[in-house]
């Protein structure tokens, strides 16, 4: 009989991976995840640090665009062996906002949702549109009974447990009804969110912005998640923040959230 382990799968949106990749290589140093969904890369294809990386002990796929957007997936369990780089329908493949690949029998769906600031407008409604095509595919891969994994930043705060103050963030589209129903319909699929599965009381932030002490008051939101399919949750032993990386000189304003799978 195969002997199981633990997987420690984290989600990171590093915010500009060059500017902070000393951030991103001393957090995989001390932390050491298994793999890793990177957001925000804002950098080409051709600009990305795999040697870097490579250099860590990490294999890498990339979906790369300059200026903004940008995933990636780190393993140094197994090579990741990419099965799409876009949702089937994209409204707009020029964003390089989805990335998915198998890595040690697990189907990894990386996402970095639009923001969809200023609501109402067309960025509001490029969002919805987006996150329409990704609840079809995530019906698509329930469908398909494949042990399945959507992690990433979604760009919804799902609920007022979720968020520091709530009356600071109603104008805001990572806030809106609108949005927050659509995390509910995906998550309705018969997804488990992983947070909120093993902590469902407790206030567990992944995002603190930059300006008034945010991070020092505790005053963050949550809108990194990870959702899993029924085939994967039984096999899901712990889920948390790693907020140290966030109290560190020139970091990114997310922090990883992560979780434990026994395989």
């Amino acid at each position: 009989m195969a002997k199981k382990r633990r997987l420690k799968i984290a989600s990171y949106n590093i915010n500009g991976i060059n500017s902070r990749l000393a951030v991103l290589t001393r957090w995989l140093e001390e932390f050491a995840p298994d793999i890793v969904a990177l957001q925000e890369l804002k950098c080409t294809d051709e600009a990305f640090p795999a040697d870097a990386l490579a250099a860590l002990g990490y294999s890498a796929i990339w979906h790369g665009q300059r200026s903004w957007n940008g995933v990636a997936l780190l393993s140094r369990v197994g090579a990741p062996v990419e099965t799409r780089r876009a949702l089937p329908n994209d409204p707009n493949l020029e964003q390089s906002r989805y990335l998915e690949a198998a890595v040690c029998g697990i189907l990894i769906g990386n996402l970095y949702a639009p923001n969809g600031n200023p609501w109402p407008g067309p960025k509001f409604d490029y969002k919805l549109a987006w996150l329409d095509r990704l609840k079809d595919h995530a019906r698509d891969l329930l469908d398909s009974g494949l042990p399945a994994l959507l992690i990433g930043d979604y760009n919804v705060i799902p609920t007022p447990l979720d968020v520091y103050k709530e009356e600071r963030w109603v104008k805001d589209a990572l806030y809106s009804p609108q949005g927050r129903e659509k995390y509910r319909e995906l998550v309705g699929q018969g997804w488990t969110d992983a947070i909120r599965h093993l902590h469902p009381d407790e206030r567990i932030y992944t995002f603190w912005p930059y300006w008034r002490n945010a991070f020092q008051r505790d005053a963050g939101i949550r809108i990194d998640h990870a959702l899993f399919s029924p085939a994967l949750a039984k096999a899901l032993k712990a889920t948390g923040v790693d907020r140290t990386p966030r109290g560190w000189d020139k970091t990114s304003d997310h922090a990883p959230m992560w979780v434990e799978v026994e395989v």
